[in-house]
């Protein structure tokens, strides 16, 4: 793994995911956008090691805290135990296919944003309204634009996915 490029790479995301520039590609009546730092969860947890991808996830998670801004610690815990549990996954089953990646970054939105939620609730924050329509969007809109920011990735980060080899 090549740390400062990927230091590099997750604080410019996080800067990305915390601006108003998402917003240009928003459902605007929901507020419904991709969640950049969960389609990297998911990519560090397919193309990575088991030890780089649960050491990544938690620092994504980490990101993701500081990007929201609010609720220190739900991201962190959320994104950490469902990138190292899909870290352990990958292991067993491939997910090379861009319908496998939509489907893994789809569940894994779900799972993480309800976790990150009662998380969250529990540390006492108040209830956001519609907080499930958000999840459910916020993971199918990811889903879509997820595998499509993939290859930019792994070029970035020099990670060879082996998509156009002969095997």
């Amino acid at each position: 793994m090549r740390w400062f490029r990927f230091a590099v790479f997750i604080s410019l995301v996080t800067v990305l995911q915390a601006s108003l520039l998402l917003d240009i590609i928003a459902v605007t009546r929901l507020g419904i956008k991709p969640n950049l730092l969960l389609i990297l969860l998911v990519f560090f947890a397919i193309y990575c090691n088991t030890t780089d991808a649960i050491i990544t996830s938690f620092i994504i998670g980490f990101a993701a805290d500081i990007s929201i801004g609010s609720a220190m610690g739900s991201q962190t815990i959320s994104f950490g135990l469902f990138g190292t549990a899909l870290a352990y996954l990958h292991r067993v089953i491939a997910i090379k296919n861009y319908p496998y990646q939509s489907l893994a970054i789809f569940i894994t939105a779900l799972l993480a944003g309800t976790l990150a939620h009662f998380l969250a609730l529990l540390k006492g924050q108040p209830p956001i309204p519609n907080i499930y329509t958000a999840i459910l969007g916020t993971a199918l809109y990811s889903a879509i634009v997820g595998p499509f920011l993939f290859l930019p990735t792994a070029w970035w980060m020099r990670i060879r996915t082996h998509r156009f080899s002969r095997h």
